[in-house]
């Protein structure tokens, strides 16, 4: 996310905020401007003098406050990091507290909340003064289409290039959990060549994510109605149920018949607009006009009741003596036929 990589630039550069109120859906972007404020700010020899860490359930606002209110001792700034932020804000004093101490924070002290799995109350007057005073960060939540945007500019950040093809593959193996796919994407920096493009086969060979038999080959099978390559890949799926369990599976099919069915009603079906409307990437466009051909409307209705039986059947209910193998393969073959 551009706006988490200004707040970091922005200080490097010596733009400096009294407070920083780090929220949102995603938390590696939270944790990437703390752990940079925590490591990087200030010099080692400093941080035990000049930087304290409270935690949101054990910590009291007074104790906060007091602290924020003091001077450095070795630098030009004192760091104070409130982790689990949350868990802070406990009785309406909590918010009074900050608020008077936000009328006129401390120029020496940059002061820092990680606030996570939970949404603030926008309304309190408090917020509204960090937006004055600070810098609100908000990581909101990301489609399909800005993860793989994302990938494709931190590879860009680390000296390397990826087409489509291998980003996607990281996303369907990998899910939306970007601490993964960035701990993975640094795995290949230590690996690679400057400059070398990240292709599907180095993925294969160093994150072991085959190919050929991933769930995006496969949802692009049924979408061009190749039976016999999605029987390849389900066959392919069932000896390794590990590393390709139906419960994340499923979804990605469930999510490509559903955004089919909108393809379906869109008036326009121009590539950018049907990519905008969706919120893919132009370059997949394409699978949804070729599938729209194989599967209409009235079908997708029933493939997505099929899709919905067989991922409560992938978690053992109403499932009786099915295996992997057989969930898998009655519901390719409902889809295709």
């Amino acid at each position: 996310m551009k706006e988490a990589n200004k707040i970091i630039n922005d200080i490097k550069k010596g733009d400096i905020k009294p407070v920083y109120f780090l929220t949102g859906e995603i938390p590696f972007f939270i944790d990437r401007i703390t752990d940079f404020i925590e490591n990087e700010f200030l010099p080692e020899d400093a941080k035990s003098f000049d930087q304290m860490i409270f935690y949101g359930l054990d910590a009291k606002m007074e104790d906060i406050v007091m602290q924020a209110g003091r001077f450095p001792m070795m630098g030009e700034k004192l760091v104070i990091l409130v982790k689990e932020a949350q868990h802070l804000f406990k009785k309406q004093s909590d918010y009074e507290v900050l608020e008077e101490y936000l009328q006129n924070p401390s120029a020496q002290t940059l002061l820092v909340f990680s606030y996570k799995h939970k949404k603030p109350d926008g309304r309190k007057k408090v917020f509204k003064l960090i937006k004055e005073k600070g810098v609100w960060f908000e990581a909101k939540r990301m489609y399909d289409s800005d993860i793989l945007q994302w990938i494709q500019e931190t590879v860009a950040e680390m000296g390397f290039v990826i087409d489509i093809k291998s980003s996607q593959m990281l996303l369907e193996f990998l899910g939306a959990d970007l601490s993964k796919i960035y701990n993975e994407l640094k795995k290949l920096e230590i690996l690679l060549e400057k400059g070398v493009s990240i292709t599907p086969e180095i993925i294969e060979k160093n994150i072991g994510i085959s190919k050929d038999y991933n769930s995006f080959e496969l949802k692009s099978a049924i979408a061009q109605g190749n039976y016999i390559k999605a029987q390849k890949i389900i066959n392919y799926f069932s000896a390794n149920p590990k590393e390709h369990p139906l419960p994340a599976v499923i979804p990605v099919l469930y999510k490509f018949f559903k955004d089919l069915f909108v393809y379906h009603t869109l008036v326009d079906k121009t590539k950018y607009s049907v990519a905008k409307s969706l919120g893919v990437n132009p370059y997949f466009v394409g699978e949804y006009e070729t599938g729209a051909r194989y599967y209409p409307m009235k079908k997708i209705t029933k493939i997505m009741g099929y899709l919905q039986q067989a991922d409560v059947r992938s978690k053992g209910v109403d499932s009786g003596s099915m295996s992997y193998k057989d969930i898998i393969n009655e519901v390719i073959y409902k889809i295709m036929h």
